[in-house]
């Protein structure tokens, strides 16, 4: 069970990883606001492409800031423990190899931005949180996980709403 964990956490270490992250100097003539303000699209441009992709989308007045939040649709799917749990251990491996693999495949495709199991050994299993348009969307990709496909794990998803670029602390 240890090694499987230790897997589990390398992968999403690696996952975790932006390939594609840029790195910017700060020069004497930009501040660091200069640099966010160029990289970041403004909000009316940001709420234009999300509705062209299909996400909901509403506006937020953070009260303390005044600041304009744009909340977008996510979908979050709860892996719960399913009732085939009959599998031999080299089966149950091979399983737990091929969803860490489709979890990966996920955020490659830009479809999930966060996975992860749960700490305590709860009929709740684990999360992922889904970055697509449509609840039918979610499912199709959730019910692919071939933990799913083999009954060891059960998906409940439900709509969720977040900051759109916020980070997690």
């Amino acid at each position: 069970m240890n090694i499987k964990i230790l897997y589990f956490f390398t992968a999403l270490l690696v996952l975790s990883c932006n390939k594609d992250a840029k790195h910017t100097e700060i020069t004497g003539d930009n501040t660091a606001s200069d640099i966010a303000k160029e990289k970041k699209p403004s909000i009316k441009a940001l709420k234009e492409e999300l509705k062209a992709k299909g996400y909901q989308t509403f506006d937020y007045i953070d009260e303390k800031t005044q600041d304009t939040i744009v909340m977008q649709q996510y979908f979050i799917a709860f892996l719960k423990r399913g009732n085939n749990r009959s599998q031999s251990k080299v089966e149950a491996d091979s399983l737990q190899k091929l969803h860490l693999a489709h979890l990966g495949k996920m955020y490659e495709m830009g479809y999930a931005d966060i996975s992860g199991p749960f700490g305590d050994d709860g009929d709740i299993r684990g999360i992922t949180i889904y970055n697509v348009p449509t609840l039918a969307m979610a499912d199709s990709l959730a019910n692919a996980d071939p933990m799913v496909k083999s009954g060891r794990l059960e998906i409940e998803i439900h709509p969720w709403w977040a900051g759109k670029g916020l980070p997690l602390r």
